[in-house]
C-alpha cells in the first residue's frame, strides 16, 4: 500500500498595492498629460503626435511619473501598450486632473483678457442715459463674448471703487485727477446753452461766453463733474456769474428748471436731442473757441491690460462718434497714471 501523502495547497489572491517609493512626491501635470495620452492611444507614437511632443519626450515623461509613483502604470511591448492593474486603477484619477487643468486654463485665457466674459463699467450720470443705448448695442455687436455691466455714479466715486477693484472700468470726463489710473480720451463734445423758452439767445450759434455774466446759472449738485466744467468755462471766459438760487441733482432736473424759468445751464452736445425732446428749454450755441469737454476710458494702470482696454476705448468712441455729433479723439491716452 502507497503511504498517503499530505499537500497543503495555498491559495493566493492578488491585490493591487500602490505605494509611493518617495511620500512627498507630486505628479507633474506632463506625467499626467502623457499617462492619459498613452491609455488613450495604446501607442507611444501616436499619444506623441496628440500632445504634439517627441516620442522620447513623452517616454520620459511618464517614466517619471511610473519612478514617482513607484508602480507600473503600462505594459510595454513592441506591438502595443497596455495598462496595469495600477494603472487601470489610477487612470480615471489622472483624466480628472487633466480636464480641470484644461478647464482652468481656459478659463483663465477669459480672465486675462478683459474684452471676453464680464466687465464692469462705470459712467458719469451726464454721459449715460445718453450714449449708454449706443454703446450697449455696439459692444453687442462687435464683442459678442463680452457682457457689459454698468454703473452709474459721480466722478469720485467711479474712481475709488475702480482704485479698490469693484470696477474695471469707468467712462468719465477726463483729464481726472486720480492716481494710478490710466485715461485714454474717447471722444470730445460742445457745451449748449439751454435757455428759458422764448429767451433772447434762443436760436443764437455764436454766443460768446462772456455773456454767461448776466445769466443766472443753475448748477447741478457738488460732486457732479458737469457742475466744475461749467464754472470752468466763466473762469476762462474772465465772468464773474450770477448763480441761481436752484440747484439740480441730474441734467434731466435742471433742463426742465430751465424749461420753467428759473435760470440757464449748460448741457453737453450728446444730450441735446434727448432734453430738447421732452422740454420747452431753448437753445443757444457758443462761438468760437467753443466749451465743451472730453470724455475718456478710464482703468487702473496696474492691470497691464493696456491694448484690450485701447481696443475697448476705440469702439466705444467709433460707437458714439456714428450716433452723436461729437468728434473723435485719435492722439492715444494723456499719459496720466
Amino acid at each position: 500500500m502507497m503511504p498517503r501523502i499530505q499537500c497543503e495547497v495555498k491559495v493566493i489572491y492578488h491585490t493591487i498595492l500602490i505605494g509611493m517609493a518617495d511620500k512627498t512626491y507630486q505628479p507633474t501635470l506632463a506625467g499626467l498629460r502623457a499617462f492619459v495620452a498613452v491609455a488613450n492611444k495604446q501607442h507611444f507614437s501616436s499619444a506623441a503626435t496628440t500632445l504634439g511632443v517627441s516620442q522620447s519626450t513623452l517616454s520620459q515623461a511618464l517614466a517619471a511619473l511610473e519612478a514617482g509613483l513607484g508602480t507600473h502604470l503600462v505594459e510595454r511591448s513592441t506591438r502595443r501598450v497596455l495598462l496595469t492593474a495600477e494603472g487601470m486603477h489610477l487612470l480615471p484619477l489622472a483624466q480628472v486632473v487633466v480636464e480641470a487643468a484644461d478647464a482652468f486654463s481656459t478659463a483663465a485665457g477669459g480672465v486675462a483678457d478683459p474684452l471676453h466674459g464680464s466687465i464692469r463699467l462705470g459712467m458719469i450720470p451726464t454721459v449715460a442715459p445718453y450714449v449708454l443705448p449706443t454703446v450697449l448695442a455696439g459692444l453687442t455687436r462687435q464683442l459678442p463674448t463680452l457682457t457689459a455691466h454698468v454703473v452709474e455714479d459721480q466722478t469720485q466715486r467711479l474712481l475709488a471703487a475702480l482704485r479698490d477693484g469693484a470696477l474695471d472700468a469707468a467712462m468719465i470726463a477726463v483729464p481726472a485727477d486720480s492716481d494710478g489710473v490710466t485715461q485714454i480720451p474717447m471722444y470730445e463734445e460742445d457745451f449748449v446753452l439751454a435757455l428759458p423758452p422764448g429767451h433772447r439767445l434762443a436760436g443764437k450759434r455764436q454766443v460768446p461766453a462772456t455773456a454767461l455774466a448776466q445769466l443766472p446759472l443753475l448748477l447741478l449738485d457738488e460732486g457732479h463733474c458737469l457742475r466744475d466744467q461749467a464754472l470752468d468755462v466763466c473762469r476762462r471766459a474772465g465772468v464773474s456769474v450770477e448763480l441761481a438760487d436752484t440747484r439740480a441733482a441730474s441734467l434731466a432736473t435742471a433742463v426742465q428748471c430751465v424749461a420753467g424759468g428759473l435760470g440757464v445751464t449748460l448741457i453737453p452736445q450728446s444730450a441735446v436731442a434727448v432734453e430738447a425732446a421732452r422740454s420747452r428749454a431753448g437753445l443757444a450755441h457758443f462761438g468760437a473757441p467753443r466749451p465743451g469737454r472730453r470724455i475718456g476710458l478710464v482703468y487702473r494702470s496696474s492691470t497691464g491690460r493696456d491694448e484690450s482696454y485701447r481696443r475697448l476705448a476705440r469702439i466705444i468712441g467709433e460707437l458714439v462718434v456714428a450716433e452723436q455729433p461729437v468728434r473723435l479723439v485719435t492722439d492715444g491716452a494723456d499719459g496720466q497714471r
